[in-house]
């Protein structure tokens, strides 16, 4: 007879999961800076939001509805959807490991892009799942290397669009041609954490296809444009077979009474969000140009569609001295070695006088090197 392990030992796929890091709020010796690290919203939360938030603390004694029917009909009200295929989650991080929980295991394989969301990984290896990592196009996504990647082990494949960390974005020719190159066995998730802060009039038809096709899911968040990252409220939309299976795996409650009325009221402020989505415009362009500017000391800034800017340092000044120095100046940024990119910053559009503030410290560090 073997001998009893001394304790309950984890299954070895979840040893060899690295736990999600969140953006700092406070330097190393302590102090509460300027924090440009999470990606949050700089306007802070819709007047209405709060005001939903606050009048909703009368009930905290119940729980709130576990098929959050008022969110999903809001929603699809907003978007012209079906509420039946409206899924949430606790923050749209919940609905990508339901997606790789309901259709992925172990043998399985689970592709996503260099620079990707570090959540996906995560959801992957909980799962059992082999990840599977698809070379860059200069911190872009490159469908042909995804594509190349995928073996009859595929069962899921998660693009960012708008991307994080590296802001860049894929054209609707290019999601287009990604789903029809993937086998209808493949879930398609493409992860629009970013999309209100897309400038123009472009849309990559993800939700079109998330409409029409079988395999395609797409998830959104109520935690960057809506101002509601306290209180974790994402979403997802898709074929009626793919959110009956999540539905299956879901946390009966991970939507709080408060946050429901919250995000239906910040959905109806559509001044806040139009607000929100010009001042970042303006601001991440201005503040792509000032590293722009910089180019002569090997700084370059990654084209972005989303709320932050990555700034690569290739020239005498590192990203991990800059990180450090900024953080001495009064500004916590990302530093992600973690996920590959020990080269660069992952900077938030912040206040006017916030991104301001961190472009003149760049600077000054970029003319002290």
């Amino acid at each position: 007879m073997s001998t009893p392990a001394s304790a309950p030992a984890p299954k070895p796929w979840i040893m060899g999961i690295a736990p999600y890091i969140p953006g700092r709020s406070t330097t190393d010796d302590g102090r509460k800076v300027v924090k440009l690290s999470s990606n949050e919203n700089p306007l802070g939360t819709p007047a209405a939001a709060r005001a939903a938030f606050i009048k909703a603390a009368s009930s905290l004694e119940r729980y709130p509805d576990a098929s959050g029917a008022i969110v999903r009909e809001a929603l699809a009200a907003k978007h012209g959807l079906d509420p039946s295929r409206i899924i949430y989650g606790n923050g749209s991080d919940e609905v990508l490991h339901l997606a790789a929980g309901a259709f992925s295991g172990p043998g399985d394989e689970v592709i996503f892009v260099h620079y990707g969301f570090a959540v996906y990984e995560i959801a992957a290896r909980r799962t059992g799942a082999t990840p599977v990592i698809a070379p860059d196009l200069d911190y872009a996504t490159d469908v042909d290397a995804i594509l190349a990647c995928v073996t009859e082990r595929t069962r899921v494949v998660f693009v960012a669009n708008p991307n994080n960390p590296t802001g860049t974005y894929a054209s609707r020719e290019e999601i287009a041609r990604l789903h029809a190159g993937l086998r209808t066995d493949i879930l398609l998730v493409l992860d629009h954490a970013y999309a209100e802060y897309i400038e123009g009039d472009q849309d990559d038809g993800g939700m079109e296809l998330a409409r029409s096709a079988t395999n395609v899911l797409v998830t959104r968040t109520f935690s960057k444009m809506y101002g509601l990252a306290a209180e974790r409220i994402g979403w997802g939309y898709g074929a009626a077979p793919l959110i009956e299976a999540m539905h299956r795996i879901r946390l009966p409650f991970s939507m709080t009474i408060a946050g429901q009325h919250a995000a239906v009221a910040a959905l109806g402020d559509t001044a806040f969000v139009a607000h929100a989505r010009a001042h970042n415009a303006q601001w991440r362009r201005w503040f792509s140009g000032e590293i722009g500017k910089l180019g002569n000391a090997g700084l370059r800034a990654i084209p972005s569609q989303a709320n932050f800017v990555l700034a690569v340092f290739e020239g005498t000044l590192t990203a991990e001295a800059a990180y450090k120095g900024l953080m001495d100046a009064g500004y916590i940024v990302r530093w992600l070695p973690g996920q590959g990119l020990p080269q660069a910053l992952r900077i938030t559009i912040g206040t006017a006088e916030e991104t301001q503030g961190v472009a003149a410290a760049l600077r000054a560090l970029v003319e002290a090197a």
